[in-house]
């Protein structure tokens, strides 16, 4: 086993172990810091593909921006709804049995591919970061998600702003 191999397991284990924290957690501080740690460890899986454009940006855009605002917002906003109800639902377990469900039915799915166990071929030398602009700006390519993506963006920042002056 190489070293890149190790350490994609090891940032897999933090990402899996991270997520399941963000859910169980009951502070919103610490599931948001949870969070930070799944999404660091998405960006070291990018720089152990070589996608060195892709791991900046996860760590500046999620890890700087979106999930450090997060946080903020969380001790800004609730510090009068200190726990005042219930913080689970009464049908988690539900939850919990499709959960398990749905991932058992997802390995099931990937055992049986038979494209699981081949390594990807090597592209050779490109411009990633050109082939990643023509692909997201082209529209024979994905120019419709693109935008719909920022469509949506734009909608929960007029949310954001009609909830945060939204006082009673």
């Amino acid at each position: 086993m190489s070293a890149l191999q190790i350490i994609f397991l090891i940032a897999a284990a933090v990402i899996l172990v991270s997520a399941v924290m963000v859910t169980l957690t009951r502070n919103l501080v610490h599931a948001a810091l949870w969070l930070v740690a799944a999404l660091f460890g998405v960006a070291v899986i990018f720089a152990v593909l070589e996608a060195g454009f892709l791991a900046v940006v996860q760590v500046v855009v999620y890890i700087g921006a979106i999930a450090i605002m997060f946080i903020f917002a969380v001790m800004l906003t609730r510090r009068e709804m200190l726990d005042k109800g219930p913080q689970m639902n009464k049908r988690a377990w539900l939850a919990g049995i499709l959960g398990v469900l749905l991932f058992a039915s997802m390995v099931y799915m990937l055992s049986t591919w038979v494209g699981f166990n081949k390594l990807p071929t090597l592209m050779g030398e490109t411009d990633t970061l050109a082939l990643l602009g023509n692909s997201l700006l082209l529209q024979s390519a994905y120019l419709l998600p693109f935008e719909v993506a920022s469509v949506l963006l734009l909608a929960a920042l007029v949310g954001a702003v009609y909830v945060a002056s939204n006082r009673k």
